[in-house]
């Protein structure tokens, strides 16, 4: 489990710190963006999808949620997920998102999330949890096992979901989101691909990766964002 050289950037987490991997557009400005990790850790992947952002023009910053722990052990990614004090990462990702509200390269005001596997279940409590604070949420094949007040969530939600993921049903999928739109009295934007779990990882750890799904998912989450934040 080697430890991660990808932090290059330190932000206050509720008296504390935490340490994550910050990118800016060339522009040196734009909407803020949290990008929230799978269960591997803050992986070259993760790093590439906050430059990715980046290049789209925006302020993107990836919490480093394990403190420099990766792997690309399913089994050793289970139980570093599992030992993930669910207050820590929140702590984090709300320190996240206040370090990108008072940074001077974020523009307009405007803060969204987008997370994959455990990130997308925790862009929407994250959601839940912070009211108008949050814009817009993006999650990818994530889902809450235990559901929050949906009615605190202001935030556009745009979700990326697998026909064939067998880690999350799209019917737990298609209730989740009806919660949100009864709670909210806003039908979350919802879509699904003819691919499995973890389909946007191109380092294809889990044999999943899906190229066309990818690129139908990228552009459409670039768009959302852009509508949403400016």
């Amino acid at each position: 489990m080697p430890d991660s050289s990808l932090q290059n950037v330190t932000f206050p987490s509720n008296g504390g710190e935490a340490h994550g991997y910050l990118a800016l557009p060339s522009g040196g400005h734009g909407p803020g963006l949290v990008v929230i990790q799978e269960w591997w850790g803050l992986t070259d992947h993760i790093a590439g999808m906050v430059d990715r952002f980046a290049r789209e023009g925006f302020v993107a910053l990836a919490p480093d949620l394990y403190g420099g722990r990766t792997t690309h052990d399913a089994a050793e990614a289970g139980r570093l997920m599992q030992e993930l004090p669910v207050e820590q990462a929140s702590r984090d990702l709300q320190g996240a998102l206040d370090y990108l509200h008072g940074h001077d390269a974020v523009t307009g005001g405007r803060v969204g999330a987008v997370g994959f596997c455990m990130g997308g279940g925790f862009v929407l409590s994250l959601a839940a949890q912070v009211g108008d604070r949050l814009a817009a949420a993006v999650p990818f094949y994530g889902v809450l096992q235990t559901e929050p007040d949906w009615s605190t969530l202001t935030a556009r939600v745009q979700g990326h979901y697998g026909e064939k993921d067998d880690f999350v049903p799209p019917a737990a999928v298609d209730a989740q989101f009806q919660a949100i739109a009864s709670a909210t009295g806003r039908q979350p934007e919802l879509h699904f691909y003819p691919a499995g779990h973890a389909f946007m990882n191109d380092e294809n750890l889990l044999g999943t990766y899906d190229p066309e799904a990818a690129r139908f998912a990228w552009e459409r989450t670039v768009g959302f964002l852009h509508a949403q934040l400016g």
